[in-house]
């Protein structure tokens, strides 16, 4: 018998390569379509640029026995591995292949992953993770349980050092839901994806409760409810595509800056559109959002959680050309005040934009923290406790803009000067106090309203008297706590003014293993 050419053994390669990418399964891609659901290779082709893709270990088979498992050992075992570019810079991804073990981990599964993952962190790259796993596979038993728990201790460690995104694109449960909430970014899917700790039938036997898929764990739970997806989509394609575009926004790593991408939106633009944007009235609302597109290159930002936690706004967005992250309370809901899940939203987007180099501006219109017994008894303390955290841990640029009112503990937590903002900066709108004129009249001459003859005439004159006395917009300024007060029609070309003055900052960090933040 001849010895087979390179040419027999490149054409079997090639064969073979084919096949692993086709599947064990003929009809497994249909299935697969017939749910509304891509294959592994068709999402890698949609987020990474075309012809990019490298494939690693696409021969790899488990060596598992038992269950009739021996009688079935596929390529790629059911996780598709490599990197490419995403607009020219290289991205590291894996996923799942739902078409072999229904996605679910085992141990060449897992080793595949955390050699990925391994690769990632080496090469100081993005790692993306597109979901569509059941789970650990149960005829693996401990083995597949020990290879999660190398993913989350890799998730863990990259941490801050590199862009970590999961994209939920099918159900996962158990270990494969506690990977994703490591990572910086969740995106899902409406109908298609889920994500829980313990599926229905798990919890109608425990509690009795009857429930959806999508009903205890689907896109829109966790992007309203629970806050544990940042994003949803109705679509595979169009949630691939934000991909894309938040990796455009984002550094490799952290000892690098965000890309800087010069458009034609000059740096000393007038924003004389904000003058009638926000009313001098502290009690009546608007929308910040309207107030971040006219400071933003070209008006587009990048909302992070937009459906949760709607009284404060994080987003992403350039000036100048400059990556900048956002941060502003929301007059629109529940007129901007900080909650418990305000304050986390905000302080994971902080913690976020330092781990990675992006400056912050925060935009404050706040009047307090939300009282109530289930504000106290669900631990705004402590939540409040994160925000405030953050910001202090931030060494970032940091400029604050106070744009109205700024109330109390809240003014203090949104970044004031006194907690480290580089720059601080207001509007001839500003209100600093601590707490509102009405209130702080109430208290303070209590007994003279109360003693009055005509008690709401005094009330009134108490109020004035206050607010002339202590609440006029340079009152701050004059002591130090503003460093300027400036037109609203300036504030774009100060705030790039500003933020390229600190692009160059330097902040010594104590020596530490690390804070004990609050959780």
């Amino acid at each position: 018998m001849s010895t087979p050419t390179i040419a027999t053994r490149v054409t079997e390669l090639a064969e073979l390569k084919e096949l692993a990418r086709r599947g064990p399964d003929p009809g497994a891609t249909e299935r697969q379509h017939a749910k509304g659901k891509l294959t592994a290779h068709e999402r890698i082709a949609l987020l990474l640029d075309e012809g990019s893709f490298q494939e690693v270990e696409t021969l790899r088979r488990h060596r598992a026995t038992g269950f009739g498992l021996e009688d079935r050992k596929p390529h790629t075992d059911g996780v598709i591995t490599g990197w490419g570019t995403v607009h020219g810079r290289t991205v590291f991804v894996y996923a799942h292949d739902f078409r072999i073990f229904g996605g679910a981990l085992g141990e060449a599964h897992a080793t595949k992953i955390h050699k990925l993952m391994d690769l990632a962190a080496a090469s100081g790259a993005p790692l993306v993770s597109l979901n569509d796993g059941a789970g650990a596979r149960i005829q693996e038993g401990v083995t597949a349980l020990a290879g999660y728990g190398g993913i989350f201790q890799r998730n863990t460690r990259s941490s801050g050092v590199i862009p970590q995104i999961s994209v939920m694109l099918g159900p996962c449960a158990g270990g494969a839901a506690y990977s994703p909430a490591l990572t910086d970014f969740v995106f899902m899917v409406r109908e298609t994806s889920q994500m829980f700790i313990t599926g229905p039938d798990v919890v109608q036997a425990v509690t009795g409760e009857e429930v959806s898929q999508n009903g205890l764990g689907g896109a829109d739970v966790h992007a309203v409810t629970s806050g544990v997806a940042h994003f949803a989509y109705d679509d595979e394609e169009s949630c691939l595509e934000d991909v894309r575009f938040l990796l455009s926004l984002l550094p490799s790593n952290n000892r690098e800056l965000p890309p800087r991408e010069p458009g034609g939106d000059p740096a000393d633009r007038p924003t004389p559109a904000l003058l009638d944007l926000v009313p001098a009235d502290a009690n009546r609302s608007y929308d910040m959002r309207k107030v971040i597109e006219e400071i933003a290159d070209d008006g587009e930002f990048f909302e992070v959680h937009p459906s949760w936690a709607g009284n404060i706004l994080c987003a992403l967005a350039r000036m100048d050309g400059e990556v900048v992250g956002f941060v502003a309370n929301q007059p629109l809901s529940m007129a901007g005040v900080l909650d418990i899940g305000a304050s986390e939203k905000a302080a994971r987007f902080v913690q976020f934009c330092d781990a990675f180099n992006i400056p912050l501006v925060t935009l404050v219109d706040v009047p307090g923290f939300l009282p109530g017994v289930d504000q106290e008894h669900g631990g705004i303390i402590r939540h409040g406790a994160k925000l405030l955290y953050a910001y202090c841990n931030a060494t970032v640029p940091r400029i604050s803009l106070i744009v109205r009112k700024a109330y109390g503990g809240a003014y203090i937590v949104m970044d004031s000067r006194s907690i480290g903002a580089d720059i601080a900066l207001a509007w001839p709108t500003n209100e600093i106090a601590v707490m509102g004129a009405e209130g702080a009249a109430n208290v303070i001459f209590r007994r003279e309203i109360a003693d009055a003859d005509d008690p709401e005439a005094m009330r009134q004159q108490k109020i004035k008297e206050y607010r002339t006395e202590l609440m006029h917009p340079y009152y701050a300024a004059e002591r130090g706590l503003v460093d300027d007060v400036i037109d609203p029609a300036d504030t774009r070309a100060v705030l790039i003014r500003t933020l390229a003055m600190l692009r160059t900052k330097h902040a010594d960090i104590p020596a530490r293993k690390h804070g004990n933040a609050p959780t």
